[in-house]
């Protein structure tokens, strides 16, 4: 099983024995185990990489594991989280379940219950995701805008879009041409808590080099020939949403660079100005190039790709997942011919299914409209 659909368990302990124990049960569930000295360096952990699990100590040397707790809730509402007290803190642990924890463990614990504590946290967590997963197949056209597939890549791809939809990890969406990449990027946005916020698609490959850094960040009055006015970039047009950058890899390094530190530093400063200004957005990105390889050759930056690649969507070719092929002809023959009597014959099917191994997705598409 890939890491992506694992159970991701955050171990927070100002002692390090205690952390090393507990990740070494969970790695023994098959759990991905990290950890951090405090509850501070834990709230970093939540916003880079989070966890559906978190096992925190009461007692912190700044912020509180009740402090901790409420934070945790306020952006992961389903983490699950217990709570590691001492015998004379069983009060407050007790509170910490008023305010949400799903249980507590007494110091000094033996393994075996602690064990038993993270399975049950762990079902628990399977359970809610899975009743999530189902309400969102439930109508896939409609919930999840256009997306067609019940085949098992394709439910990897929509059990990932309900995974993220709620959080500001930032996104990386790898597929062929034609694969939907734009689909993905849009469910993950108007299906989760930034629904009302702006989206931006920005087609980088389309992105005129001369012009590049005055769409994406603005440009000031004056800035070049022809800036009349000031103009607000790209990335502010998205502040406070999601921006999709489509085809990153077709960026050259300079502008690369630019987008690093954009990334960075959480600001703009738009061409022909000394002003900084600040920008809170979501980036999804996405590629039908090999962006590893590209960095091992030195034509994409590699501190660039680990900021883009926190988790990645690979959405399959169609010939890889030819048992949507059915779903995806009578969903095309309701839209187009919503009121006609078409059916799609055996032969005709039969061809469908042979051209989809020699073709992409989206020359495919063409192919099943024309039957």
């Amino acid at each position: 099983m890939s890491d992506e659909f694992k159970i991701k368990l955050l171990v927070v302990d100002d002692e390090q024995s205690i952390r090393r124990l507990c990740m070494t049960i969970g790695g023994s569930l098959g759990f991905v185990c990290q950890e951090a000295e405090s509850a501070e360096a834990g709230v970093t952990r939540l916003e880079t990489d989070p966890p559906d699990l978190v096992l925190t100590d009461l007692k912190l040397p700044k912020l509180s594991g009740v402090e901790f707790l409420k934070q945790i809730k306020s952006v992961l509402p389903r983490t699950e989280v217990a709570i590691m007290t001492g015998h004379g803190s069983i009060e407050s642990a007790v509170d910490a379940m008023k305010l949400g924890a799903y249980d507590y463990i007494e110091k000094p614990f033996r393994v075996e219950k602690l064990r038993l504590l993270l399975q049950r946290m762990a079902d628990k967590v399977r359970l809610v995701n899975e009743n999530a997963f189902l309400r969102e197949r439930i109508n896939t056209e409609e919930n999840l805008d256009g997306i067609i597939g019940s085949s098992v890549g394709m439910q990897d791809v929509l059990r990932m879009i309900s995974r993220l939809k709620d959080t500001r990890t930032p996104v990386l969406i790898s597929g062929e041409s034609g694969t939907g990449k734009e689909l993905v990027a849009r469910a993950i946005h108007f299906r989760g808590a930034l629904a009302k916020m702006p989206f931006v698609a920005v087609d980088c490959g389309a992105l005129v080099p001369t012009l590049m850094e005055s769409e994406l960040f603005g440009y000031e009055k004056g800035a070049f020939t022809g800036a009349t006015k000031s103009k607000a970039g790209l990335f502010q047009a998205a502040n406070g949403g999601t921006i999709f950058l489509d085809e990153i890899g077709e960026l050259p390094l300079e502008m690369q660079a630019k987008l690093l530190r954009v990334l960075q530093e959480r600001e703009v400063r738009p061409v022909g100005s000394n002003d900084r200004i600040n920008v809170e957005v979501r980036v999804i990105a996405a590629t039908n190039r090999d962006l590893e390889a590209a960095y091992r050759a030195g034509t994409f930056r590699k501190d660039l790709y680990f900021r883009l690649n926190v988790v990645t969507v690979h959405i399959p070719p169609l010939r890889e997942r030819r048992s949507d092929i059915p779903m995806l002809v009578h969903h095309f023959l309701n839209r187009y011919a919503p009121n006609g009597h078409l059916q799609v014959t055996a032969p005709a099917m039969k061809s469908l299914f042979n051209t989809t191994g020699r073709a992409t997705s989206a020359n495919w598409r063409t192919a099943s409209l024309a039957l």
